[in-house]
């Protein structure tokens, strides 16, 4: 406290205005034969201003080899650009470029593209690519030695035009040296949304979900292609969406394979072997998915101490939340708070 503070203690000083935060930057890469369906995913989700509702603040550029001259598309639709190729040159321009999947993955593609392409990740910059844009980062050379994924129709594909890039054939999307490639159709929202909550939060990413009405968290490497084949196998699904329906409301109850097959009347065995054919992923991981998207929201929205954030989440202890958080998410749940902490939130800390 300053001596003027000392004299004029009835004075209410005002808190310091907060820097207003900076847009992220994403460029969509526009070009001949780009699917519409892909265009419109990255434009809902970082074309649309929610910013009163919590979530960041975006700036969407769409980026052509000619801003002037309209992206054509299929089906009669055109797409506009506001951005020039070279707008991916300047360092400070893009936080993120994001390549739509392409309708023919055999086209040419313009040389300035590639360049584009090979240039950004030269710089730094993070680079994804939705279904079949798989193939524009391959052509570009980005994934010589790398993990890739894209729809499951063209992993075969894939491997035999680009032999070079490990190719993973089950992933609804993967990362590999900054760069994301992601599986078909719906997996592009999840991969685009996973981005979201990558760098904003699970919140922010969890808003634009709700917004769109999709499921706001379905981790990467969940199966890209399940069957059910018969009536059977429907109402198996069915018993196990029940199960996973009272796991998510009794998150903080101790779960085993055992409990939860005794919920679905069937044989633990058998219970494993069903809900990993119906999600493509195994009963453990993904309660173990489910706790650690629990805590991301804990830890942005309430100041609840950590043993109390593992309580709540299902991990029983502080020690066991670190180790599952920090493998799924890449940093600590400690220094996950500190970087996406809701500050203007009503932050809960009762211990109920």
């Amino acid at each position: 406290m300053t001596a003027i503070d000392a004299l004029l203690p009835h004075v209410q000083h005002a808190p310091p205005t907060p820097e207003p935060r900076r847009s992220q930057r994403i460029a969509l890469l526009a070009f001949p034969g780009v699917r519409a369906f892909d265009v419109s995913v990255i434009t809902e989700v970082w074309g649309s201003d929610r910013v009163l509702r919590g979530v960041p603040p975006f700036e969407l550029h769409r980026v052509a080899a000619d801003p002037q001259a309209p992206v054509p598309l299929r089906g009669g639709l055109t797409l506009a650009a506001d951005r020039p190729l070279s707008w991916l040159q300047d360092l400070s321009s893009a936080d993120l470029v994001v390549v739509p999947g392409v309708e023919d993955p055999g086209a040419d593609l313009p040389a300035p593209l590639l360049q584009a392409l090979r240039r950004a990740h030269a710089a730094g910059v993070p680079v994804a690519s939705l279904c079949a844009g798989a193939f524009v980062l391959a052509r570009a050379g980005l994934l010589d030695g790398r993990r890739a994924v894209t729809h499951w129709r063209l992993t075969d594909t894939l491997a035999a035009r680009h032999p070079s890039v490990r190719v993973e054939p089950d992933a609804l999307f993967v990362e590999d040296s900054g760069i994301w490639t992601s599986a078909g159709v719906a997996a592009g929202i999840d991969l685009c949304l996973h981005l979201v909550r990558t760098a904003h939060g699970a919140e922010a990413a969890a808003t634009i979900a709700r917004s769109m009405v999709t499921a706001p968290f379905r981790t990467g490497t969940q199966a890209q292609f399940i069957e059910h084949p018969t009536p059977r196998a429907d109402r198996d699904a069915d018993a196990l969406a029940t199960v996973r329906a009272h796991v998510m409301a009794h998150l903080a109850a101790p779960h085993t394979v055992a409990s939860l097959a005794a919920l679905a009347g069937m044989s633990p065995r058998s219970f494993a072997r069903h809900f990993r054919a119906t999600t493509g992923t195994t009963p453990l991981h993904w309660l173990i998915t489910q706790r650690v998207a629990a805590a991301q929201k804990l830890l942005e929205l309430t100041d609840h101490p950590l043993p109390e954030v593992a309580r709540r989440a299902g991990f029983g202890s502080e020690v066991t939340m670190r180790q599952h958080f920090t493998s799924h998410v890449a940093i600590s749940p400690r220094d996950y708070r500190n970087a996406f902490r809701h500050p203007h939130r009503g932050r809960s800390t009762d211990r109920g």
